[in-house]
């Protein structure tokens, strides 16, 4: 109940008012937000990659109200790239986009503004000599990004996808998914689904992604274990010896700051751990929902609203 509380405020207006004002709000979110400008996002860029790991940087947005900032969002992703390639940050670090925040759900032509928008981005990701990943929702957006997936993969075969675990349907999806060239993201998902569609509780989702994780190591594609949780981690590296998969053929992925220890020992141990980056100003529904994740964010969240309030 707690979980399905924070995702909804993740949505409400009301309460982004309330935490948005409240003075240690901002100092929290750094720990899970890179910060609102793209300076912020590439100093954090650095950091990450001089420890050894890799990064997958997230410009903040979704829900997108018109063409116009559809556009906006794109031309951000395009500042960003060419940032990248610029500072020579982009041999360790590509971009993450979610397909509603360059226009998939305008109600007039919404996919194809959101297909133009992603094919810039794929563009300008190509210039700079990196790749994209496009980002999941919730069920409802998960037909209409693969398909938006499939025509970007015609002209970008690097291009990656997010699968969620979690939903029924993606042990299939993954099957699909996993052929030669193929890049696909594998985290547990992060939206409060029906039961008609997604497994409720955490064995059964622990189960599915053991499932779906099965499927990409033993495919010709690129698995990203998305996962914080140690014993998916051990499970994944167990897949890949069992598949003869050498370490440059997979990659581990975390959120920032999020076990950042964890982070260093697998990249200290030659394993690939790409960190997701956010950044922007639209960090309220992405704060809230790393919140409903994990009770120790929450946990720390409130220990830090009683000191510092």
């Amino acid at each position: 109940m707690l979980r399905s509380a924070l995702l909804a405020a993740s949505r409400s207006p009301q309460v982004r008012t309330v935490v948005e004002k409240f003075p240690p709000t901002h100092a929290i979110v750094e720990r899970f937000v890179a910060g609102e400008a793209l300076d912020d996002a590439v100093t954090a860029c650095d950091d990450l990659v001089a420890t050894g790991r890799k990064v997958t940087l997230d410009h903040l947005g979704e829900d997108t109200q018109d063409a116009a900032q559809a556009a906006g969002t794109a031309e951000a992703y395009e500042h960003l790239l060419t940032a990248l390639k610029e500072t020579g940050l982009a041999a360790g670090a590509e971009v993450s986009v979610k397909l509603s925040a360059v226009g998939q759900f305008l109600p007039v032509d919404g996919e194809k503004i959101a297909l133009e928008n992603a094919r810039r981005i794929c563009a300008a990701a190509a210039d700079a000599g990196t790749t994209v990943t496009l980002d999941m929702e919730d069920h409802t957006t998960t037909d209409s990004t693969l398909a938006i997936a499939r025509e970007l993969r015609a002209d970008f075969p690097w291009l990656g996808v997010v699968l969620q675990a979690y939903l029924r349907r993606t042990e299939a999806d993954c099957r699909e998914f996993a052929g030669a060239g193929s890049r696909v993201r594998l985290c547990k998902g992060a939206y409060k689904e029906p039961e008609s569609v997604a497994f409720q509780g955490k064995h059964e989702v622990d189960l599915a992604y053991v499932r779906a994780l099965k499927v990409l190591m033993a495919g010709e594609g690129y698995p990203m274990i998305a996962s914080h949780d140690p014993n998916m981690i051990k499970i994944a590296g167990q897949l890949a010896q069992w598949n003869g998969r050498k370490r440059d053929s997979f990659e581990y992925q975390m959120l920032f700051g999020i076990r950042p220890e964890e982070q260093l020992r697998l990249a200290g141990e030659g394993n690939t751990m790409r960190v997701y980056l956010p950044y922007g100003q639209e960090w309220y529904g992405y704060f809230m929902r790393r919140l409903a994740e994990r009770p120790a964010n929450l946990t720390f969240f409130l220990r830090a609203m009683a000191t510092r309030g």
